[in-house]
């Protein structure tokens, strides 16, 4: 049987793809997506907007339009992924959300919702980047404590939030498996004359220019030699596969609040 499947934000160029995955996807049943109120595209055809010709669905302006769906999946932007998951726990629906730049009180709303219906909370949903962040827990394990650890980022020109979620996630799973509060001991620029870096201390370097899809390096860096863990994506359907990936899962899941290491089985 075939998940029932809305995406929430079908005019931005991750919709456009997450509408392709999901219509194409053997075990998915695209019910329908939205677009802003004030948008030009309400009332188009899901199809013709993502580039694959009409397929009888046309976009939505209200999520109540879309009580079929079992799963919902949103990328959009902080203000409407919070009012959706407000939604979505009061419908009782289960919800992939790949928007990023949630502080840490948003994710905390986001986690107490999870309490009524399951959800994950996903800054990138590549199965590929979600290896890597497995990879880069056994890294720090290994060597994490007599190393320089830098993180390097690259995206397009269009991407709002610095760095991106993906970076601050392999940070923070770095952080973590060493102990540390990635709070205190992240550095996000450098500038003038400094003093050496301190061994505790994780840094971000990010590049906005053209259209780079994703480009994520952690640095493991010591004297005579270094460990770079890469991930370069090269479209936004692997981020779209993965999506579809999450709401499959999520259709079995208990109520929870969840990451794509779930999904993928990656947790010990």
């Amino acid at each position: 049987m075939k998940v029932k499947v809305a995406i929430l934000g079908c005019s931005g160029r991750m919709g456009r793809n997450l509408i392709q995955a999901a219509h194409e996807h053997e075990s998915i049943e695209l019910v329908g997506g939205t677009v802003r109120a004030s948008s030009s595209f309400a009332g188009f055809d899901l199809g013709e907007l993502a580039g694959i010709g009409a397929i009888g669905l046309s976009t939505s302006t209200q999520l109540a339009q879309l009580t079929d769906a079992q799963v919902f999946i949103d990328f959009t932007s902080i203000e409407t992924s919070l009012e959706n998951v407000k939604w979505c726990q009061a419908h009782k629906k289960a919800l992939v959300i790949g928007t990023t730049g949630f502080n840490d009180e948003q994710v905390k709303l986001i986690a107490k919702s999870a309490q009524d219906t399951p959800v994950v909370l996903a800054p990138n949903t590549s199965v590929g980047v979600n290896l890597m962040f497995k990879l880069l827990q056994v890294t720090a394990k290994a060597i994490g404590d007599y190393t320089d650890i830098e993180i390097f980022e690259a995206h397009h020109r269009f991407k709002k939030d610095a760095p991106s979620g993906t970076a601050v996630k392999m940070g923070q799973v770095i952080a973590d498996t060493l102990g540390r509060d990635l709070n205190k001991v992240a550095v996000y620029g450098r500038e003038g004359i400094t003093e050496e870096r301190s061994r505790e201390t994780i840094g971000f370097a990010t590049v906005r220019a053209g259209d780079i899809v994703g480009e994520h390096t952690a640095y493991f860096a010591d004297l005579g030699e270094r460990i770079e863990i890469t991930h370069k994506a090269s479209s936004r359907m692997t981020f779209a596969l993965g999506a579809m990936r999450a709401a499959f899962w999520l259709s079995n899941a208990d109520n929870g609040f969840y990451d794509m290491q779930d999904v993928l089985g990656l947790k010990d």
